[in-house]
């Protein structure tokens, strides 16, 4: 679809692949790609931009599988210009495009912890939106503020009400982009947190199949939390055990297998379309209902259309 845009400071790509952004490499073209200078190119394309035109907001892709027909929208991607990471005191400043790693590594080096964030992949407008956690802890434990832009271009503060977090999930209106966030956590040594977060990567590894391509965990924990990594957590209400009890670790369907390593983490071993990844969660989520009577709900977020599919009109 060729939409009128208005002229920008950033970049505008039409047709755009979006396999090429995401993890888990796979997805049709977006109708445009739109990586903004900074929040004043931004709000100004948003107030210009035609309000029927619908706009999608992508952050690193590592929580999303794009259908294969592609997305018919403006998918807005922040880029450099929304990156930077500004310790003061025990509060830390982030762009929305900072990857949660980073944001911990700085705010460690600065005495603050927010240790949490370390293994989480992705960037911190996606931890906001979707109230990333790890370890017993949440982004709605630290977030003072966020900054975000409206579909209309206005520039507006959000707090922590206005976002009504739950597990794994905000209020965040449709079209709204998250620009930049202000996270406070407790004072720590540095030297204490960094050596935290380096044991984190190393239990993370040992159980997580980080060499493959994975959008990290598939389906939210029916228990309605994420594990505390505490040798006493409980893991009966666990995606991965449920799933592991219906059978399906180790799963395939064309290109895109459920990990031998850890039974929540649907991956692409090679050649898989969006088609395989979606239906092998789908069979997952039918024969884990089978077994236990539960239902999985998704947390890898799934847009656009399948290959072929008739436009909606």
């Amino acid at each position: 679809m060729d939409y009128d845009l208005p002229p920008v400071r950033g970049r505008l790509t039409r047709h755009k692949p979006l396999s090429e952004l995401t993890w888990l490499r796979v997805g049709g073209p977006a109708d445009v790609l739109f990586q903004p200078a900074d929040i004043e190119d931004l709000a100004a394309f948003l107030a210009a931009l035609e309000p029927d035109v619908p706009v999608f907001p992508m952050g690193v892709g590592s929580n999303l599988i794009v259908r294969d027909g592609g997305l018919r929208a403006v998918v807005i991607r922040l880029g450099r210009g929304f990156n930077g990471i500004s310790p003061d005191g025990t509060r830390v400043t982030a762009g929305a495009a900072a990857l949660d790693a980073h944001v911990a590594k700085r705010a460690a080096e600065a005495g603050v912890d927010l240790s949490f964030l370390r293994t989480i992949p992705g960037s911190i407008g996606g931890a906001v939106r979707m109230n990333a956690g790890c370890y017993g802890s949440y982004l709605a434990d630290v977030l003072v503020s966020a900054r975000a832009v409206t579909r209309r271009g206005e520039v507006v503060t959000l707090t922590p009400h206005d976002l009504n977090f739950r597990y794994r999930q905000s209020d965040l209106p449709e079209g709204m982009v998250i620009v930049e966030a202000t996270l406070k956590g407790p004072a720590g040594d540095p030297e204490v947190l960094l050596a935290r977060m380096e044991d984190q990567i190393r239990k993370r590894d040992e159980s997580q199949p980080t060499k493959d391509r994975s959008a990290g965990s598939t389906f939210r924990n029916p228990a309605g939390f994420s594990s505390t990594g505490r040798a006493d957590d409980v893991h009966d209400l666990k995606a991965w055990k449920v799933i592991e009890d219906a059978g399906m670790r180790g799963a395939r369907l064309g290109g895109a297998q459920m990990s031998e390593k850890h039974a929540n983490f649907l991956i692409n071993a090679g050649g898989a379309t969006a088609a395989d990844l979606e239906g092998l969660g789908e069979a997952v989520r039918k024969k884990v209902y089978q077994s236990s009577g539960i239902t999985l709900e998704w947390e890898i977020m799934r847009v656009g259309e399948a290959e072929g599919e008739p436009p909606a009109e």
